[in-house]
């Protein structure tokens, strides 16, 4: 009997996974997502023109068989990209979307399309999962993945319930229209210095903004440069192989800095063993990386494309956008209908016309999402390490309260964080995705029991379109 799989969300975690179910295993294909239009999920569906990818072309092929594919597309639109261009975020969107229309045409009948949004997960007594819709609808699976990105961002300081309801203060910048409340002729306030901030302030800008932008963190650091495109200035370095202890790691990776190793060729070099080296540390380590290292490990990881870095370089230097290193302390309103904001240190008090949250997503486990909510309060799910996402299995399977895998349920992507540290960019994904697939075809069951979805005939792949 032919197995279904359903796969919950549609932006890059839910295509990627859903081409490789498909490729790799003869089950069918259940893809879940509320959008008109499924593929471009939150990042790539609300980006706009001026939004660059924060990666260069080479790095975002969303197949595991053809690193130079999302390269190969974007030569079709413009033929003189290179492979360490920053091209338009939406472009990835329109790829994806693209990809998902090609794995549908060449899937057939094996792939189906439900617009819905899931509100709870259960099972399905002993046959399989069933999947309850916001829209009171009902949907059967055999596996289900979950694929539903990042959580939504939560609110970064204490707020006053008043100032929590102002039409000026934004909790989420990337809701549709969110910064259309933003009024254009005041100062604004930037909870947060990272790559969201940077975004939020080019979508002020091309909005007509003229105001202040103050953006505020705890460190005050901005997402570092990349390289502009072109051959490497410098030998790649010779990277630890162990993490027998956080203070070892970090000796050895200034040592190489110090040594004349470019930073950036480091960083890079460590990404493909950072889980292997963040499963070494001692959970100790990896608390105190997180309460001390994490943002500097961030803003070098996390980097801005050459152009961006330039724009945020000359709006700085002509007093337009304001960057610093303080910690908001509260939010209320102020009589005259700003914004009144309490800074530490000093506990200055600075009215604003709008306040937004650019803090990036929050922890999965304390989301306000109710589907991970009732997985959580049904103890089929558990909150993973740190806090920061679901705790999983090695293969992405989701372990509930007693630490075991109670319903046949995965997840890939950024719900694995905490358990895995680098699981939120393309290139970890597609891999995941792949991963997944191919040990459900070899029998990777998971409860209620049963030989798994089967793989795929002629070397365990599908035919799909070039």
């Amino acid at each position: 009997m032919t197995e279904t799989v359903a796969v919950v969300g549609g932006g890059c975690s839910g295509v990627l996974v859903t081409r490789e179910l498909l490729r790799c295993t003869t089950a069918r294909v259940l893809l879940v997502d509320p959008a008109d239009a499924p593929g471009r999920g939150l990042a790539y569906g609300a980006a706009r023109p001026w939004h660059l990818l924060n990666s260069p072309a080479r790095a975002m092929s969303a197949d595991p068989d053809a690193g130079n594919d999302f390269l190969d597309w974007c030569r079709r639109r413009r033929p003189a990209v290179g492979p360490g261009d920053f091209l338009p975020r939406d472009w990835f969107g329109d790829y994806l979307q693209e990809t998902l229309r090609a794995t549908a045409a060449s899937a057939g009948p094996r792939l189906r399309i439900h617009r819905a949004r899931v509100d709870r997960v259960t099972s399905d007594r002993g046959a399989g999962v069933g999947l309850r819709l916001a829209d009171g609808g009902r949907l059967r699976a055999d596996r289900v993945v979950l694929a539903i990105g990042h959580a939504a961002p939560t609110d970064p300081c204490r707020l006053d319930p008043a100032a929590r309801e102002h039409p000026g203060y934004v909790a989420d910048p990337w809701r549709p229209d969110a910064l259309a409340v933003v009024p254009t002729d005041r100062p604004v306030l930037l909870v947060g210095t990272g790559l969201t901030a940077i975004d939020v302030t080019f979508s002020l800008i091309e909005a007509g903004h003229t105001g202040t932008i103050v953006a505020v963190s705890r460190h005050g650091l901005l997402p570092r440069t990349h390289h502009r495109p072109g051959p490497p200035t410098h030998p790649p370095a010779t990277l630890p192989e162990a993490a027998p202890s956080l203070r070892g790691l970090v000796r050895q990776v200034r040592s190489l800095v110090a040594g004349g190793a470019d930073w950036r060729a480091v960083v890079d070099g460590l990404r493909p063993r950072v889980d292997a080296l963040w499963a070494d540390l001692p959970a100790a380590d990896r608390d105190r990386f997180l309460r001390h290292l994490a943002r500097h490990w961030e803003v070098h990881r996390h980097r801005m494309a050459p152009d961006v870095a330039d724009e945020v370089a000359r709006l700085r230097a002509e007093g337009r956008l304001v960057v610093r290193a303080v910690a908001v302390r509260g939010v209320a309103t102020h009589p005259e209908g700003d914004l009144r904001v309490t800074l530490d240190p000093g506990y200055d008090r600075i009215r604003f016309g709008a306040v937004v949250n650019c803090t990036g997503p929050g922890a999965l486990p304390r989301s306000t999402d109710r589907l991970v909510g009732g997985l959580v309060a049904d103890g089929v799910a558990r909150p993973g390490p740190h806090g920061l996402g679901l705790d999983v299995a090695d293969d992405g399977a989701v372990l509930g309260r007693d630490g075991h895998q109670l319903l046949p349920l995965w997840t890939v992507g950024p719900p694995r964080r905490g358990r895995f540290f680098e699981t939120t960019a393309v290139p970890e994904i597609r891999a995941q995705a792949r991963a997944l697939a191919v040990r459900l075809a070899a029998g990777a069951a998971g409860p209620p029991g049963g030989s798994g979805v089967r793989p795929a005939p002629a070397g365990g792949q599908v035919p799909v379109p070039a």
